[in-house]
């Protein structure tokens, strides 16, 4: 069942990539007392994902900070290497937290799973948006099959 507004964001963990190496990032940690928009795309590296959804939350990162958000974080299911080279590849910075789902646990939480199979690419997130105050989704955009809206940055930005 897919997450809705007014709802809690469930527990889990996601890879993330350290100075050490490779590390993990709660979700209490990530969202206890702060707000954060968290998007996800379909995967590293692909078209849409690295041209458009991802520059465009680079691009815009100090505007949605100064509407109040502190974190504004990538999702996708990949592995934290990919992650990090993906945000090293796009020059993310501090701008985006690049967030690794490896297997999709957390995708499935959320009900926003995608299966991509008979494209070779498995089981994936859907492309969407969530704000998410102090745990709770205060928002959600979830983009209908191969569109790119309202996810984007520049959509987040004007609802926030």
């Amino acid at each position: 069942m897919t997450i809705k507004v007014g709802e809690r964001m469930p527990e889990g963990s996601f890879g993330i990539m350290t100075a050490e190496g490779p590390g993990s990032l709660s979700t209490a940690d990530l969202f206890a007392g702060k707000t954060v928009v968290l998007f996800a795309v379909p995967g590293a590296f692909t078209p849409t994902c690295s041209m458009n959804h991802l520059p465009g939350y680079v691009k815009h990162a100090a505007e949605i900070r100064a509407k109040g958000v502190d974190t504004i974080a990538c999702m996708a299911v990949n592995d934290a290497f990919v992650m990090n080279a993906w945000g090293r590849d796009r020059e993310v910075g501090d701008k985006v937290l690049m967030l690794a789902d490896g297997n999709g646990a957390y995708t499935k939480a959320l009900g926003l799973e995608l299966d991509l199979s008979g494209m070779g690419l498995g089981h994936r997130s859907q492309r969407f948006a969530i704000l998410v105050k102090n745990g709770v989704v205060a928002q959600l955009h979830v983009e209908a099959p191969r569109e790119f809206k309202v996810s984007a940055a520049e959509n987040i930005l004007k609802n926030l």
